[in-house]
Formats: C-alpha cells, structure tokens, sequence
C-alpha cells in the first residue's frame, strides 16, 4: 500500500497493490479522467440467498464528459466467488445510478513499465521554458526520441521535457512497444 501523487489533480490518492498504483497511473495519464479517487465509498447488501455482503471498491473516477466510472482492481487468477459476487454487486449498483463499473485485471506488461517511466516526469517542474516549444517543434516531423532531442539541445535537459509532454499528450508514441532510443515520436496536432 502506499500514495501515489496524481498529477491530474495535483493531490495524493491511494492504492492497496501495485495493480493498483498501475490503475492509477493509467487513470492519471488517461486524458478523459479528470478526477479519482481511491476507496470512494462503501456498499452494503443482501443477496437474494440472504448473505450479507459489503464492499469498498478501489477507485472512482468522473470523466471530462460528466460521466462517472467505478474501478475495481484484480487479477484475473485471484477472482474468488465470493469477490466476484462483490464485483457483481457493484455493477448493479452502478447500473441503478448511471455509472459504469470496470473490472480491470493486469495492464500490457509494456504498456505499464512505460506509463510508470513516463509518470516520473508527469511533475509540472519538468516544463521548462523555452525548451517545451522547442521540443514540440522537434517533434512536428516523427522522428527518434534521442535524436529529435538532441538537435533541440543537450538531452541529458531535454529528454524530462519530451518525457514530460509524452505524459502530457502533447507529443505521442506507441506505448506498446518499448520506450527507448529509437521510438518513433510525433507531435500531437490540437
């Protein structure tokens, strides 16, 4: 357990396993999130076999678009009946409010190592002035990551800059392959 610092709200939020300190990564790097938190409220009910249950989910999270997600957070090979009836209650309840619920399990192994990179440099202290517009520009044609870089100025300064507007969503790259010398990135236009 620990807190993990969200840079979408510039606050602390919590999480209970590394799944989902990775969940709140992706939520804080998602740019239609706006909003979460973790461990938002408890839910208490009967089933219909008469079994009182209870549960807390891991994460809610409000959109860009006003609508609401509820998260819960496990992997597939430790989803026992009894937390799947827990997980199924929660969906019922979401349904009966208008939320959507998620039942998310582990994320692209590397999809996750490079939101957990990026996420080192989500900090607003990585925009630096003059090297954020440079950079961009850098990027207007694709090009390798170390080398556009270095034609902006020495990137042992640059490279937190890109990393910070790769976070950002200003310059993109495909996080499905791994982060490194040679990935292809571009400017995003808008």
């Amino acid at each position: 357990p620990g807190l993990y610092w969200a840079a979408t709200m510039l606050r602390h939020v919590g999480f209970e396993s590394w799944l989902e300190r990775d969940h709140a990564i992706s939520m804080d790097f998602d740019p239609r999130v706006t909003w979460f938190a973790s461990q938002p409220f408890w839910l208490f009910w009967t089933t219909a076999e008469g079994v009182r249950l209870s549960h807390a989910p891991d994460y809610f999270a409000r959109r860009a678009d006003g609508t609401a997600v509820v998260v819960d957070c496990r992997p597939e090979g430790r989803r026992k009946p009894r937390d799947l009836a827990k997980f199924a209650g929660t969906q019922t309840a979401c349904e009966a409010v208008g939320w959507d619920f998620r039942l998310v399990g582990e994320i692209d192994r590397v999809r996750v190592a490079n939101l957990r990179w990026l996420a080192g440099f989500r900090h607003p202290r990585f925009v630096e002035a003059g090297l954020v517009e440079a950079a961009e520009a850098a990027f207007d044609i694709p090009g390798p990551l170390v080398g556009q870089a270095a034609q902006v100025g020495d990137p042992i300064l640059v490279l937190p800059v890109v990393f910070h507007l790769l976070w950002c969503g200003r310059l993109t790259t495909d996080l499905l392959r791994p982060l490194g010398d040679h990935s292809l990135v571009s400017r995003v236009e808008g």
